[in-house]
């Protein structure tokens, strides 16, 4: 089973990048991130076209995450159900007996700013609704943009940031909170190059410079660790005409989920 996430900063714009990407990697399921698109606009036509369904969430201009698969969600939720937004930022569903769980964590802007104790709150409530779902789903997958370096070697230059939005202290308690729930981050359930990141900065050529963070993340429950094969960051829809910002974090699981 190929999960993959994507924060593809406007599935408007970059739709013919998801619809190749798809094409060319045959993932079962791809988690978008940041849709800036009503539900009306989504492109669920043109997905079915290639053999995919969506559960999908939108808001117009801002957030909106998409749930992509070829075969047909299970169990939907739109949004966190125990925290009051109108940001649209998670969704989740259940694909061949596994609970698949996208979302767009809120960035937080700066750690003085009210977006960061927006920030806080919204993860808290996140891992309270986890520890439920994976009573009832022990085998889940968290993916999305978390907007969390959660450590220093996921940032390329630590000491810049100290202090900074998305590698916080309590930014990365909250990520432990997650693992504790008994999550554990496939990226790093494999040696990996050093200076990996899924993210890097329009300005100040960040991607040519490899200034970047690993914000994409991918979580997977307990029952599923030893049927993780790998976990890549797939860094060549960052390279193509107006791409993206962030890049897909790609993990196969080498097990019968039915």
């Amino acid at each position: 089973m190929k999960l993959a996430t994507w924060n593809v900063n406007s599935l408007n714009v970059r739709l013919p990048h998801v619809l190749d990407w798809l094409a060319a990697n045959q993932p079962d399921v791809l988690c978008l991130q940041e849709l800036k698109q009503e539900d009306k606009k989504f492109p669920l036509a043109e997905l079915q076209q290639v053999e995919y369904q969506a559960a999908f969430v939108g808001q117009k201009t801002y957030n909106g995450v998409a749930i992509i698969s070829k075969s047909t969600p299970q169990d939907v939720v739109l949004n966190l159900p125990n925290f009051d937004d109108e940001q649209k930022r998670l969704v989740a569903a259940t694909l061949n007996g596994v609970r698949v769980v996208c979302v767009y964590v809120p960035n937080g802007q700066s750690v003085d700013s009210d977006k960061y104790q927006y920030k806080l709150a919204w993860l808290a409530a996140l891992v309270e609704w986890l520890k439920a779902e994976l009573v009832r789903y022990p085998k889940l997958v968290l993916l999305g943009d978390l907007n969390i370096a959660p450590e220093d070697r996921d940032v390329h230059d630590p000491a810049a940031w100290v202090g900074n939005v998305l590698v916080s202290e309590p930014e990365r308690a909250m990520f432990r909170a997650l693992e504790q729930l008994g999550l554990r981050d496939s990226f790093r359930l494999f040696e990996q190059p050093e200076k990996s990141f899924s993210w890097w900065d329009y300005r100040m050529m960040g991607f040519r410079r490899n200034q970047g963070l690993r914000i994409d993340h991918i979580l997977i429950s307990e029952p599923l660790v030893a049927h993780c094969t790998s976990c890549i960051i797939d860094k060549a829809p960052r390279k193509l005409e107006r791409a993206s910002d962030h890049t897909p974090v790609l993990a196969e699981i080498g097990v019968d989920t039915n």
